[in-house]
């Protein structure tokens, strides 16, 4: 809406003075701009993506070589009983397979002779693998493919976070705005009524007024005080409200100070502020939406998990060989003459647990289903009413405007009126009182305005 008509007011009595050089202006812009840089809650929503790439890191150390050392020894009464060495150094895959180099050493009196070895020790190489369960799917893939999804997912939660935090920081700039628009319209018309009575007393003490229009101008004056007292009340509690969002770089809070003032002109830049300049319903893309992709990763990893759970239905089948060397300086005597080899196998038989898993899991996925299909309706739902609703402010703010206009161009007329003798001071009150209430609601109109484009900002969750 355009501003200059709410100042027309201001120009009625010419006693409106110039804007103390000292005050400094605070746009939306660059509000906003300290707001995503040092609210302490920006800050946090950064930590998510932390978090997830924390949980990235865990996930993939479950594919790190590993070197595991067994040493036991047993001495009793001058005897060796044992001495067993056994170490291993193991090579995780992507796939349910893993490989092993392995070294022992075991001497003692009594040792079990399935652990007697040669002298120098023995050396083995081999392989480990999950033929059935485990083997296309297990724990670690299934861990690290979701800790890949739940960092992106963090992307787009934290950008929701963020948005929705810059969200209420708009919104109570524009309260902020507004209660400082308001106080400054009482405080126009209370300079307007304060003129108007010492001009009344001088007529009245000049014979040329009678004595009822001087307390009629002074109770126009204190009922101009009256709402400049409120006004001035609801603008500090803005005031405050809005330093909650105002912070330093070592999160410490900020107090704005009395010489900061709002930014009138912000009707013309907010679409360019909040990024919605243009904004065109039928091509906005409801699946490029971070809410919809966060819901998308989510369903992609249940799917994972679902994999995963679908997967334990089937027998654990692990078979190991490991070919046999003393000599492993020389690579052709690790061949097939020694080995050692294993297979264990085990299945239960009524897979209840198993069963009851994968079922859970599949309910996870439906209900992640239904949330994707509803959370697409109520965007497309809610982009479309408030794309209507803006389109309706439009309208009604140009006829504020001419309301604005016309009641200001009634009370220049009723004030010529009135100085002619041809009118009376209740007249003119009149007029005046029409004027402020609808200069008011033009206020608060474009205030509901401002508020219709940070939930369009909201909805479409951009950030500056």
């Amino acid at each position: 809406m355009r501003n200059y008509f709410y100042f027309i007011v201001f120009l009625f009595s010419g006693a409106l003075c110039a804007q103390n050089t000292l005050d400094s202006i605070m746009t939306l812009n660059e509000y906003l701009g300290y707001v995503k840089t040092y609210h302490p809650i920006v800050k946090q929503a950064n930590l998510i993506i932390n978090e997830s790439e924390a949980k990235l890191l865990k996930a993939r150390g479950a594919f790190d070589p590993k070197l595991e050392v067994d040493y036991d020894r047993k001495k009793f009464k001058n005897s060796e009983y044992y001495d067993k060495l056994n170490a291993t150094f193991k090579i995780p895959t992507w796939y349910g397979i893993e490989f092993k180099a392995n070294f022992e050493e075991n001497t003692g009196e009594f040792l079990n002779p399935e652990f007697s070895v040669p002298t120098d020790g023995l050396y083995s190489a081999g392989v480990s693998v999950s033929l059935a369960r485990g083997f296309l799917i297990n724990e670690r893939m299934a861990m690290l493919k979701q800790a890949k999804l739940f960092t992106q997912q963090a992307k787009a939660d934290q950008q929701l976070l963020v948005n929705e935090i810059l969200y209420e920081a708009s919104i109570t700039y524009f309260n902020w705005l507004k209660s400082y628009r308001n106080k400054e319209v009482y405080s126009s018309f209370l300079s307007n009524a304060s003129m108007r009575f010492d001009g009344i007393k001088r007529s009245y003490r000049e014979g040329e007024r009678a004595a009822i229009d001087t307390l009629e101008a002074r109770l126009t004056l204190n009922t101009r005080k009256l709402s400049l007292e409120k006004a001035r009340i609801k603008y500090i509690k803005s005031t405050l409200e809005l330093s909650n969002f105002l912070w330093l770089n070592d999160n410490t809070p900020v107090e704005l100070q009395d010489n900061i003032l709002p930014d009138v002109q912000t009707v013309a830049s907010v679409d360019d502020v909040l990024q919605v300049t243009g904004f065109d319903n039928e091509d906005f893309d409801v699946d490029a939406h971070p809410k919809m992709r966060s819901l998308d990763f989510k369903y992609e990893s249940l799917q994972i998990n679902t994999r995963l759970k679908r997967n334990m239905l089937l027998p654990q089948i692990d078979l190991q060989y490991n070919f046999l060397s003393q000599t492993p300086d020389n690579i052709g005597t690790f061949n097939s003459a020694n080995y050692k080899s294993g297979i264990n196998i085990s299945f239960p038989l009524f897979l209840r647990k198993e069963r009851g898993d994968l079922r859970l899991a599949k309910l996870k996925l439906q209900d992640v289903e239904f949330e994707r299909a509803t959370t697409r309706v109520t965007l497309k739902n809610k982009i479309d009413a408030v794309t209507q609703e803006i389109e309706s402010y439009n309208v009604q703010n140009r006829l504020t405007e001419e309301l604005v206009a016309d009641y200001q161009v009634l009370l220049d007329a009723e004030e010529r009126k009135f100085f002619l003798g041809e009118s009376s001071l209740f007249l003119v009150n009149s007029r005046e009182a029409k004027l402020i209430e609808n200069t008011i609601k033009a206020i608060e109109l474009e205030n509901k305005f401002f508020k219709t484009k940070a939930s369009l900002f909201n909805i479409m969750a951009n950030l500056l």
